[in-house]
């Protein structure tokens, strides 16, 4: 009886259930796994429309070769080296400070310090250029406290254009990735640092010992998401350098190379697929390693 109501209801039931979650999978199909394996294909052809040809695995060979690409992965890899620590250490560090009972206003602080997050990328970029322009509120302020003497070329200048890059990125998502650390931070019990304190243990000695294991898995997940929102960094860089990348590819970043290949200059589609696969795979083995470096030892 239980096999023949198994393969009678319990048929039905199975039917209906994929018939529910049928619309769903389709959507995902035909939006997500399709444009993945069709820019697969596409990475092994060349050109563009009717004109593309074949040429297999010579897209990867003509990467090598390809010194614009080099750049924007050597861009790509210096924002994600010095920008991500910083961005978390410093959300870290204001979310333990925010968390704390005793500290008034703390709600409206992480307020503002959130903002930035939802706040409109064009408005802000254009305050930005403002505010780092040559005769802006930063160059004057600078100048006006003692800090230099001349003003700085944000904007033209190879090495403070990948700073104010940093600089934006940071401002932008900081706050994001504190809210994390914050929602964690609250779930901790409060009697560990009372038990702490009672020891003699100094509050830097909490934080270290204490507070970062605690929030172990909450750091992998900010690192990952950082991570892969770095490696496909376009919007601010886009903004801020109106689509160019300059001054002189200096912040060329390879999602934004990609966005060339394929809009602005003679149109590349299966190259720009192939770049697209150098993305998924640092993406990939990075991902990896911070596992494997979260991974706890016996």
């Amino acid at each position: 009886m239980a096999a023949e109501k198994r393969g009678g209801i319990g048929r039905y039931y199975d039917v209906n259930g994929w018939l529910f979650v049928a619309p769903a999978l389709g959507l995902i199909s035909l939006f997500m796994l399709y444009p993945i394996a069709r820019s697969l294909f596409l990475s092994l052809y060349s050109g563009r429309g009717m004109m593309m040809n074949f040429v297999g695995l010579g897209n990867i060979a003509r990467l090598v070769n390809d010194p614009v690409f080099l750049t924007a992965l050597t861009n790509t890899m210096t924002f994600f080296i010095i920008q991500v620590p910083i961005m978390l250490t410093l959300a870290l560090l204001l979310a333990v400070s925010l968390n704390n009972p005793k500290l008034r206003y703390s709600g409206l602080f992480r307020t503002l310090i959130f903002l930035p997050c939802i706040s409109s990328l064009v408005a802000y970029s254009i305050l930005f250029k403002s505010m780092f322009a040559v005769d802006g509120v930063v160059n004057n302020t600078l100048i006006m406290i003692g800090v230099m003497e001349a003003p700085i070329n944000w904007l033209t200048d190879p090495f403070w254009a990948k700073v104010l890059i940093i600089i934006a990125i940071t401002w932008r998502w900081t706050g994001y990735n504190m809210i994390f650390y914050l929602a964690a931070l609250q779930n901790i019990d409060r009697s560990v640092y009372e038990a702490a304190r009672i020891d003699g243990v100094p509050p830097w000695r909490q934080f270290i010992h204490l507070t970062v294991p605690m929030l172990k898995p909450v750091i992998l997940f900010t690192t990952i998401t950082s991570t892969i929102g770095t490696l496909q960094l376009f919007d601010e860089v886009y903004s801020l350098t109106a689509g160019t990348g300059g001054p002189a590819n200096a912040t060329l970043t390879l999602s934004l190379y990609i966005y060339n290949l394929t809009f602005r200059f003679m149109p590349n589609f299966g190259y720009a697929a192939t770049v697209s696969y150098v993305i998924v795979l640092m993406v990939a083995l990075l991902s990896f390693v911070q596992f494997y470096a979260a991974k706890e030892r016996p």
